[in-house]
């Protein structure tokens, strides 16, 4: 069951059209994305890296830039600790790159997803220090590791942190009391005391940031900041963060430039994946390139991803980005199997009546339990946890929906985990075994989600008629890019469309291809990728369909047409 809406916010459309020259539906649009006012409209069509706020409101990050700096010229030994997705990855290579180009006797590790776990741990304190290493830093990852900062501590070393996580709290009689760690310096823009005003960067936007306050107390040309968009960009998609202000324009700017990239290992695996010579969209990031570079570190080891965007040999590079691809391709048919036992495990018990769901999968691969959690809600369209059996512990991962905080409903469940973090949309858990049944009884007694929360909210832009469909409009909507997060591909839709031809096709039969007329007389082409044989029974045995949908123009055998890509449909 679906219940579709209509966005129907108010602003003077015709005026923002005429101000920007733009058609009135994209002004809709925009105004739907709630951006208001001169300002933000122009920087939301017009934005440029200028528009980015400094990264001196950093709380910290002078500190941060003293200690480094004073490091470097004592040619202390440093190192980095970064994480093992994509964000952590990227933020690892972007602190790297950044440091070695001042200098820095710096090196790095990533730490093994299954060996080590998230983040940084008092093992990996005592192989620093008998490496003789004098400063940590850390990247996406430090912000809820106060007692390993405070051993880093204890052992006489210093520790920067930069990190994009929540910060970890405890609600008391007295208000809410924030647990920092004892590092030397920590930059994370959600410091309540923070005057960052972009409080969503992900952990790389962090790093970058880091490198570029660096770069000007170095006097290192402007010029060079650029090789940090691209692996940027990848990371704020990749991490999932709202693409709204600085991250759209981050982005956009990181997706103009890939297709030309300079860098090699970047350059080999867009090659492998098939997307040399193309337009790279934020989808692209997403679901082609991002899996790949999370695919070491879920299936082997991310300092595999990370030697490809180090990468300076081509033929190297090809090979890595080969190897890549193969693991994304292996995590794949194993997220289906994962994906197939959650379902079957849900549909045979009690679990698919809960609010929130957990789902013990004990033999799954742990790091495809965030995937699977993902696929869970959208079925489900509940917050759900996949927990599955790790060395020390069970380990586990969750994705929410928009309406429950996953974070801050961990908190509530402390005392039964034994680690925890991450944002309201995702995080990341361990806890013992004998205490699963507990975790997942107390999440659903604190849940307060209704009944109506957890029916899937189809939101339409505009309720427009096929026949106001055109060329110009649809080659406009692409001002509205990248789509993501925080600012979704738009939603189209019309009642009443009479269906005139239905075929199914595609090697796998999951392409259905329509004719549909509307109330007016004009003739569209459709097209419905998924349920099939399901869409096309439903189309041709009523008179006429509503459908929600987004234009595009078909372009085959050199000849170019305007279509709809249907998403939702009913009578």
């Amino acid at each position: 069951m679906e219940k579709w809406v209509v966005t129907a916010k108010k602003a003077d459309f015709q005026e923002i059209s005429r101000k920007y020259g733009i058609d009135p539906v994209i002004a809709r649009i925009i105004r739907n994305r709630d951006v208001i006012g001169d300002e933000a409209i122009d920087q939301y069509l017009n934005g440029k890296l200028d528009d980015i706020p400094s990264w001196k409101l950093l709380k910290d990050i002078d500190k941060a830039i003293s200690i480094i700096s004073e490091k470097i010229a004592q040619g202390c030994r440093m190192r980095i600790i970064g994480d093992y997705d994509i964000d952590g990855v990227t933020a690892t290579y972007i602190l790297l790159k950044g440091f070695k180009r001042l200098g820095a006797n710096v090196d790095t590790y990533i730490p093994d997803r299954i060996a080590d776990g998230y983040g940084i741990h008092d093992h990996l304190i005592e192989k620093a220090r008998e490496d003789g290493i004098d400063t940590i830093v850390t990247c996406d990852n430090g912000i809820s590791a106060a007692d390993q900062i405070a051993f880093a501590k204890s052992l006489g070393m210093t520790v920067v942190v930069t990190d994009h996580h929540e910060i970890p709290f405890e609600d008391t009689d007295t208000g809410r009391m924030y647990k920092l760690p004892p590092a030397d310096a920590i930059v994370n823009p959600k410091q309540p005391d923070c005057a960052y005003p972009n409080k969503n960067i992900c952990g790389a936007v962090v790093a970058m940031k880091l490198v570029f306050a660096l770069y000007e107390r170095y006097g290192i040309p402007e010029s060079e900041k650029e090789d940090y968009l691209e692996p940027a960009a990848i990371a704020t998609v990749g991490d999932i963060m709202d693409l709204k202000g600085e991250n759209r324009i981050l982005v956009k700017e990181g997706l103009v430039r890939l297709p030309h990239t300079k860098n090699k290992g970047l350059k080999a695996l867009i090659r492998a994946i098939g997307l040399e010579d193309q337009k790279i969209t934020s989808y692209d990031i997403g679901f082609r390139l991002g899996p790949c570079i999370n695919a070491s570190g879920r299936l082997d080891t991310a300092m595999r991803s990370l030697a490809l965007l180090q990468c300076t040999d081509e033929e190297k590079a090809a090979k890595l980005a080969d190897d890549l691809k193969a693991l994304n391709d292996s995590r794949k048919a194993l997220t289906e199997q994962g994906t197939e036992a959650a379902y079957k495990l849900i549909e045979g018990s009690d679990l698919k009546n809960d609010k929130v769901m957990v789902v013990f999968l004990p033999d799954c691969h742990e790091s495809l339990a965030g995937i699977i959690a993902g696929r869970i809600r959208e079925k489900y369209h509940k917050p759900a946890f996949v927990l599955t059996r790790g060395e020390k512990s069970v380990k586990g991962s969750g994705r929410s929906t928009e309406n429950y905080s996953m974070y801050e409903e961990l908190v509530k469940c402390d005392k039964l985990l034994i680690q925890y973090g991450g944002h309201p949309m995702a995080a990341g858990l361990s806890i013992e075994e004998k205490n699963v049944e507990d975790f997942r009884h107390q999440l659903n007694e604190n849940c307060t989600l209704t009944e109506e929360d957890m029916i899937p909210k189809i939101v339409i832009d505009v309720p427009m008629p096929v026949s106001y469909i055109n060329e110009a409009l649809i080659r406009q909507l692409a001002v509205l890019e990248p789509f993501g997060k925080g600012n979704t591909k738009p939603l189209f839709a019309q009642k009443n469309l009479r269906v005139l031809k239905v075929g199914i096709y595609g090697k796998n039969q999951n392409t259905v291809k329509l004719q549909l007329q509307d109330p007016s007389g004009v003739v569209m082409d459709g097209i419905y990728w998924g349920e099939a044989k399901e869409f096309a029974e439903f189309a041709r045995t009523h008179e006429t369909i509503s459908v929600t949908y987004y234009p595009k123009i078909n372009t085959y055998m050199g000849r170019e047409s305007l279509q709809i890509v249907i998403q939702n449909y009913c009578a």
